[in-house]
């Protein structure tokens, strides 16, 4: 996909490294694996990637023989770092339920890249990650997308600082402010919330754009500049919604605004897909690894996710972390493919296809030259439960090692990464 008018991409601030992993069976997704191959990554970025590549001296090597090599899975929905496990109310920075217009916040503002959800994350090959507000606001902020280990500060760990705007449908935000007595308290209310915040920030584009072709001054609204970005096409919009009914809302929504909609969830996806496949509607699917807690639950089946895929609609997997640990993304899709999801999709759906439908896929996603060396070395097949990730390379730099002595694993901690030498 074009990312030309796309939000722009944070350059590598990672720790960057150079190494070759050779003699794996390679599988870049984005194109046919390679027996006995190698990847290169040099200061970072991936440079080569095949059967007879040659490797520079001084560069070194890790032997992936017998093992699986395959890019670092993407996140595409995850409260990693803003919904904080064990920490209750302190570390609760998912959802700012004082307005259902939470088009001003920032995802970013919230994520602790100390918590443990981040070394779950290296654990399950997880290496990117798009954090998004939670679905207690009709609208709930901006995403950002990162990486999941490597920098001193989040900021260091940005691939994109703005990916999407994050809203909800269905029970959640009419649960959230029905008990408060206030709009919206209906499905019907919170899609007007919706539209209403719509309205506006054209109106503010428009009187901006007039001010600035006449010189004149014009007082800023965060909120109405995040919207108004998502209606130029740079941002997309993450449409939290479950029921068939709220996907038909989010339709309609769409096609009255005139945005490029993601379908975050999408539990009864499946008796749109023809709909979704014929709109090119992208569907974030997940998580299958829940009880059926609420209503708009009821009828989530694992099976749902091959249905969406073989009407022709491209699809994702989500853990919605901390929902599901999000070192279970793989084993959501092994048990898809256990219900009838094709296994090549099921890869492309931790891969390549949340990168491209959220705009990342010139950074990660895939093995291939000009990518970031996001690399993760599997003991076997990932979508085998019993494989599990024995390196894992950010930027070409190994943050996580899999000790098959001790039985454990270990993570390049920060203080290790950044000492003063």
């Amino acid at each position: 996909m074009t990312t030309s008018n796309l939000a722009p991409f944070s350059p590598i601030s990672t720790r960057r490294g150079s190494v070759a992993i050779t003699n794996g069976y390679v599988v870049p997704v984005s194109s046919a694996p390679v027996e006995n191959g190698t990847v290169l990554v040099e200061d970072g970025v991936i440079t080569a990637v095949g059967a007879d590549v040659v490797v520079p001296d001084g560069v070194p090597v890790i032997d992936a023989r017998g093992r699986w090599v395959l890019p670092g899975f993407v996140e595409a929905h995850a409260h990693l770092g803003v919904s904080e496990e064990a920490e209750g109310w302190a570390g609760a920075d998912t959802n700012e339920l004082t307005d259902p217009n939470g088009s001003a916040l920032r995802a970013i503002d919230g994520i602790n890249i100390e918590e443990e959800g981040f070394r779950d994350a290296l654990v399950g090959g997880v290496t990117s990650a798009v954090v998004k507000p939670g679905s207690g606001n009709p609208i709930g902020g901006v995403t950002v997308a990162i990486k999941t280990w490597g920098g001193r500060t989040v900021d260091e760990q940005v691939i994109r600082e703005s990916v999407s705007v994050k809203a909800a449908l269905g029970e959640n935000p009419k649960r959230v402010y029905g008990e408060q007595k206030k709009t919206p308290a209906t499905r019907l209310g919170v899609a007007s919330v919706i539209r209403a915040a719509f309205v506006e920030a054209q109106n503010y584009a428009a009187k901006r754009a007039a001010a600035e072709a006449a010189g004149e001054p014009f007082d800023r609204d965060l909120g109405k500049e995040a919207l108004a970005r998502v209606l130029d096409g740079e941002l997309f919009w993450d449409q939290h919604t479950h029921r068939a009914d709220d996907i038909a809302t989010a339709l309609r929504l769409a096609d009255e605004f005139g945005y490029r909609l993601v379908v975050n969830h999408g539990t009864e996806g499946a008796e749109l897909a023809d709909v979704l496949a014929e709109r090119d509607i992208p569907v974030i699917y997940g998580p299958v690894f829940t009880s059926r807690s609420k209503v708009e639950l009821r009828r989530r089946d694992t099976a749902n996710l091959g249905v969406l895929a073989r009407a022709g609609v491209r699809v994702a997997i989500t853990t919605d972390h901390p929902v599901v640990p999000i070192n279970y993304l793989v084993h959501q899709a092994s048990l898809a493919v256990k219900e009838g999801l094709d296994r090549d999709t099921a890869l492309r759906a931790l891969t390549v296809n949340p990168a491209a439908f959220l705009g990342l896929d010139e950074r990660i996603g895939s093995l291939a030259p000009g990518l970031d060396g996001d690399v993760v070395i599997w003991s076997g097949d990932p979508l085998d439960v019993n494989a599990r990730a024995e390196h894992v390379l950010i930027t070409g730099a190994e943050v996580y090692a899999w000790d098959a002595d001790a039985r454990t694993g270990r993570v390049v901690e920060r203080r290790e990464r950044f000492a003063r030498s």
